[in-house]
């Protein structure tokens, strides 16, 4: 004797070998024996065997209209045996029977079961809803085919123009549009981006990295809210100064200026005169919600997205001819160059010039800086002694403010970034520590190791950066920045670009005022800052990082480099000449040393990557110092 019965949704056919009225043991046709329920027992039958059961049964219920199946049922529950003597008008046989349930059961959306063997024909209205939804579920299927079969073809379809930036950027992947595209990716062995690309719905790799970045951290858009600039404090005490400040041509947001008194037998008193919007946006008001939420200036070339709406900048830049308010370090340094005393104020400054890279460098540079200089040159005797006073700095500091081998490039784009396609690119390489930039950093230095001592001294709360085993990080403890050589550093010195920077002046002026800090010792909204801050801080040079490639590939597009020499950084890593571009060449040799010389050939540009197949053509130096990425990793402003 042989039986029907189910197990685990599914039905099996298998001869009895013992039944023991609640339980059988079966032998299924593989010969694998079990013991099964008797309440799982559909149908006991003779003949066919049990291998040929549900064999012969199968074709049978394919035949099987479930829709005709539906309207000849009545209402109510009913068992399989019964409805399918009804349906053969006399006793069926076991395969009969067999296709009938198997038919039953798969037709769900008009039969819902009831338990073993039994069923309920489906009420009409919850049979016409289950229809058109398969009938939808159809028609998607066969649309969702012909997306990927168009897409594969890079033919972008007329329902996925509006889509291009959610697929790009947030794909919904419950979406039918989203399932095809990621099916037409798999077919075509291209990324996203690749493929939209192929399919013209990428008009520029420039605005595809510039998108997905302001989609990651600018959600909202960058637009500002209409807030005005709040006004600076108008009772401080008049500085007798005439500042300068030193930038390059494209700098708006001057956050510092130096100025030089003379003290006859004594010898200077150096002043270091830092914008104060600090004075003005007060924590927690609607100005210091927009910087929080920006924390710092995004950099990128030819275009930057500031932390501050451009007339609140305005409001608070050290420009040429305006009386400022800032908080300034005053050093007294004697003839030696060494700094005797120091006093920090808060007063109006007036700025008498903003001195631009381009201007200054062909007069005051490497060679002539510690020459005569002509009287008509403005500041050229300040510059001189600040030049000679940062050298003094940098020797009692035991660390160059500059790491020798290390170049910073200008980049420019001429053209509409709003057509970036028809941009050009110049990108004007300077050696790293020439006299304006050695200034700088070391004046930097002095206010920002100065400053973070004076807030230590007092147990003031502050935000310091250290570094300590090539590792620089954020912290709100004084602990040593090693690559700089001072005991503690604290950025404070541009307000108007890092919002760590107001905050530490916040918290500067207080302890100046003599009054209650913003943020305590250990506050935890501190806490918060510094860990959104170095994230965002991090994410933002990262962006920087990556349109410097992409227009660093243009470069060698736009003037058909086909050779390229290249220096080793390390292993199989290069940097190419006269470019800030890292690249891998798996075709060199594996011994490679840093500081190797090489010549390569660009074989293929990939602006979407962005990306460059450089190839190995031979070796040209042996190996010389060459700069690590922690050396390049730190930089004092």
């Amino acid at each position: 004797m042989n039986l029907l019965f189910e197990e685990e949704g599914s039905f099996k056919a298998a001869t009895i070998l013992a039944d023991n009225d609640t339980s059988l043991q079966v032998e299924m046709p593989s010969g694998k024996r079990s013991k099964i329920k008797a309440a799982s027992v559909l149908l006991r039958f003779a003949a066919p065997s049990a291998s040929q059961l549900l064999e012969q049964a199968a074709p049978l219920a394919s035949d099987i209209e479930a829709e005709f199946l539906w309207e000849c049922v009545s209402d109510g529950e009913f068992s399989f045996l019964d409805f399918a003597r009804d349906y053969h008008g006399r006793e069926p046989t076991p395969v009969e029977a067999t296709a009938v349930l198997l038919a039953l059961h798969a037709a769900p959306i008009h039969f819902h079961r009831k338990g073993k063997g039994h069923f309920k024909k489906a009420p009409a209205d919850i049979l016409a809803a289950a229809l058109a939804n398969l009938e939808k579920k159809r028609q998607q299927a066969q649309a969702m085919e012909g997306w990927t079969r168009e897409l594969s073809e890079f033919r972008l379809p007329a329902e996925f123009a509006p889509l291009v930036d959610t697929l790009l950027y947030a794909p919904d992947r419950n979406k039918p549009e989203t399932k095809a595209f990621e099916a037409a990716c798999t077919a075509t062995g291209l990324t996203p981006a690749q493929l939209l690309h192929r399919c013209g719905a990428i008009p520029s790799a420039y605005l595809l990295h510039y998108k997905r970045f302001l989609h990651e951290q600018f959600p909202k858009g960058t637009a500002f809210p209409d807030l005005p600039a709040p006004a600076l404090p108008d009772d401080l005490p008049r500085s007798d100064v005439r500042a300068f400040s030193i930038d390059d041509a494209h700098t708006t947001e001057i956050d510092d200026a130096f100025s030089v008194t003379w003290l006859p037998g004594i010898g200077s008193r150096i002043g270091i005169h830092i914008a104060a919007p600090g004075l003005a946006i007060t924590h927690g008001s609607p100005l210091d919600g927009v910087a929080r939420g920006r924390l710092s200036t995004v950099y990128m070339p030819g275009n930057k997205i500031t932390m501050l709406p451009e007339h609140v900048v305005d409001s608070y830049t050290l420009a040429a001819g305006v009386d400022c308010p800032a908080v300034s370090l005053y050093l007294t340094v004697n003839e030696q160059y060494e700094i005797t005393a120091h006093e920090s104020r808060l007063e109006i400054v007036h700025i008498a010039d903003n001195l631009r890279h381009h201007d200054v460098e062909p007069w005051f540079n490497q060679t002539t800086a510690d020459g005569p200089l002509s009287e008509e040159r403005p500041f050229a005797r300040e510059l001189q002694h600040l030049w000679r006073f940062a050298n003094a700095c940098e020797g009692r500091r035991g660390k160059p403010s500059a790491t020798q081998g290390v170049n910073d490039y200008n980049f420019a784009i001429d053209g509409d970034l709003a057509d970036p396609e028809n941009c050009t690119v110049r990108i004007e390489e300077r050696k790293r520590g020439s006299p304006l930039d050695k200034l700088v950093a070391e004046l930097m230095i002095v206010a920002n190791s100065t400053w973070g001592g004076l807030l230590a001294e007092k147990r003031i709360a502050c935000l310091y950066r250290s570094q300590t085993m090539g590792k620089a990080r954020m912290t709100t403890a004084p602990q040593p920045h090693e690559g700089l050589g001072v005991p503690q550093y604290a950025w404070m010195t541009s307000p108007l670009r890092r919002y760590c920077d107001l905050v530490n002046q916040w918290q500067l002026i207080a302890c100046l005022q003599e009054k209650t800090p913003a943020f305590a010792q250990k506050s935890a909204e501190l806490f918060a800052v510094m860990r959104d801050f170095e994230l965002t801080y991090g994410a933002y040079g990262e962006f920087q990082r990556l349109m410097e490639r992409y227009w660093c590939l243009r470069w060698l597009q736009q003037n058909a480099i086909q050779e390229i020499d290249a220096t080793v950084r390390r292993e199989q890593l290069v940097k190419l000449d006269h470019l800030p571009f890292l690249a891998r060449i798996p075709s060199a040799p594996a011994d490679l040393q840093p500081g190797q010389r090489l010549r390569l050939v660009l074989e293929n540009i990939d602006l979407l990557g962005p990306e460059a197949e450089l190839r190995f053509v031979e070796l040209l130096t042996a190996p010389a110092a060459c700069p690590t990425e922690e050396d390049m990793e730190e930089s004092p402003a």
